[in-house]
């Protein structure tokens, strides 16, 4: 049976470090439309106890989420002839936000000015996007691997991109959390029984689809014409810590993988304490007391929420081998997880080629 295993990786982290002290300046409003009464050093230290973050990236004002998303790609097709692609999926939500304008562009997709600026001229090598909320990259890895499974594809390009700092209200508090970045992976496939084991998705739409979206901003003087990322964070950290552990058990036991084998648990840096309180339910639901040390990479404290970027850019990082104590050698288990807007999770278990 054929399996799909990465063979590269790639990603692009903005330089340009916002610390935290960046939001000093900031009028902050409630969802009501009321100047918020802390002072906002106490509002931005108890963001990062909560959170994690103490600085976060933001890319250049004259670059686009496909110059991110090309950037990155170029490092995963390094040793490959790019004519070769049967696809080019990127996953991203709000297109080509440029600083001019906060209305998204994505006509044509991001995949397509992507393959364009790869100077891609195969007609065969098919560029599309998918919008999935932070759980869009793994998506398309999932995609990938029914598409290698089936035939029909022996190479796929999968990237994560976003610029989330231009659709962040500067009136919410909430705007500390997001940032921007890129990462690619290459997808290729294989007779030996290694790379992706299994993969599973759910979507929570009944009660859960507005949790994230896109509304006006708190500040009710700021032209009512301009939309912006909102969320119900409380409410967020609750599902994800209810559902996401639930999610990975189900595709371990589809694997056939105990948690005691994985050697890397990678999820989407959306909250360091929520992450935590994930990992942590995990090991409850296998009755387990004791987490290993060195088991799940983060990269929130300095990187921050960079939606669909975050795992790919942390999986470059792990592989290459720039993130402390934290590497992977063949043979090793990885289980990444995700959850974000729709509301969707999704979590894949790899297995080191």
């Amino acid at each position: 049976m054929t399996h799909s295993i990465i063979t590269a990786t790639g990603s692009y982290i903005p330089p340009a470090r916002i610390p935290n002290s960046h939001f000093l300046g900031n009028k902050f409003y409630g969802r009501d439309g009321r100047m918020l009464e802390r002072p906002n050093p106490e509002i931005i230290k108890k963001l990062y106890e909560i959170t994690g973050i103490r600085e976060r990236r933001y890319a250049p004002d004259t670059m686009t989420t496909s110059e991110m998303a090309c950037l990155a790609a170029e490092q995963a097709l390094k040793s490959i002839d790019r004519e070769s692609l049967d696809y080019i999926i990127v996953a991203q939500n709000f297109g080509d936000i440029t600083t001019d304008h906060l209305k998204p562009d994505m006509v044509p997709t991001i995949a397509a000015r992507v393959k364009h600026k790869l100077k891609i001229k195969n007609p065969y090598t098919v560029a599309f996007d998918i919008p999935f909320g932070c759980p869009g990259w793994l998506q398309a890895a999932i995609m990938a691997d029914y598409y290698i499974k089936s035939g029909d594809a022996k190479r796929v390009l999968i990237i994560g991109a976003e610029i989330l700092s231009r659709v962040a209200d500067p009136h919410d508090i909430d705007c500390m959390i997001y940032a921007d970045g890129a990462g690619a992976a290459l997808i290729e496939a294989t007779d030996r029984k290694v790379g992706i084991l299994s993969h599973l998705t759910r979507s929570d739409t009944y009660n859960d689809a507005y949790l994230l979206y896109y509304g006006k901003s708190y500040n009710p003087q700021r032209n009512g014409r301009d939309l912006f990322i909102k969320m119900q964070g409380h409410e967020i950290y609750k599902y994800a810590v209810r559902k996401v552990p639930e999610v990975v058990k189900k595709n371990l036991d589809k694997a056939g993988i105990d948690l005691v084998d994985v050697k890397k648990v990678l999820i989407h840096q959306a909250n360091g304490k929520m992450d935590e309180a994930i990992l942590k339910r995990l090991f409850e639901l296998y009755d387990i007391k004791e987490i290993p040390d060195n088991l799940m990479p983060m990269t929130i404290s300095w990187c921050g929420n960079s939606s669909v970027a975050t795992l790919p850019t942390l999986l470059d990082l792990v592989l290459k081998g720039n993130l402390d104590n934290h590497t992977l050698h063949p043979g090793d288990i990885a289980v990444f997880a995700s959850v974000g807007a729709g509301m969707n999770i999704n979590s894949m278990v790899y297995q080191m080629p």
